[in-house]
């Protein structure tokens, strides 16, 4: 599978060379993570390549929020790190039995989920973000939980960070939507 590397300070890097304005064609591909990247830095990247920003309806308010933040210092002592993790769960049985596949973006304090609607993003930007493992959970059986290594395409990095923020730490639109 073809892999984009995305450095700390925002660049994309495909075969040892620095993309410099076409983000859309690696959407596809498997996002690693350079040493040091932080929720700081996907807000870099996102800036760096503003096209991306198009993939998300809560970039422009995201960004804003990015632009009132201090410049460093921006972390909390309650959390390891951020994880980006996926779940396939199996889910109906007696009945209707579905299959749903999920990424959640959720912070970590040893072996705990920390969630994270109840940091402002000026206390995780400069947090270290790290891929996770596949969760797969058959019917609800949360004793049962068997994990597995798994690609994050470049699109699911964006995305599901984008997804998970807009419930959490994000925009007042969407804290007014979850209110009512």
């Amino acid at each position: 599978m073809n892999t984009v590397t995305l450095n700390a300070d925002g660049l994309m890097v495909h075969d040892r060379n620095i993309e410099e304005n076409e983000p859309l064609m690696f959407l596809p591909f498997k996002a690693e993570l350079e040493d040091g990247y932080t929720l700081r830095s996907y807000f870099k990247l996102i800036l760096r390549y503003s096209l991306l920003s198009k993939l998300s309806m809560f970039f422009p308010a995201y960004l804003k929020q990015y632009s009132e933040c201090p410049e460093t210092g921006c972390a909390c002592d309650g959390m390891d790190y951020l994880e980006l993790s996926k779940t396939v769960e199996m889910i109906g049985f007696p009945g209707e039995p579905r299959l749903e596949i999920f990424n959640s973006f959720h912070g970590i304090s040893g072996r705990e989920i920390c969630e994270l609607k109840m940091y402002k993003l000026e206390h995780i930007l400069d947090m270290p973000i790290k891929l996770g493992k596949l969760k797969h959970i058959i019917f609800g059986d949360k004793v049962d939980i068997f994990e597995f290594d798994t690609v994050f395409t470049f699109f699911e990095f964006i995305d599901g960070i984008a997804w998970e923020l807009s419930f959490n730490s994000g925009p007042m639109e969407c804290k007014m939507r979850n209110e009512k």
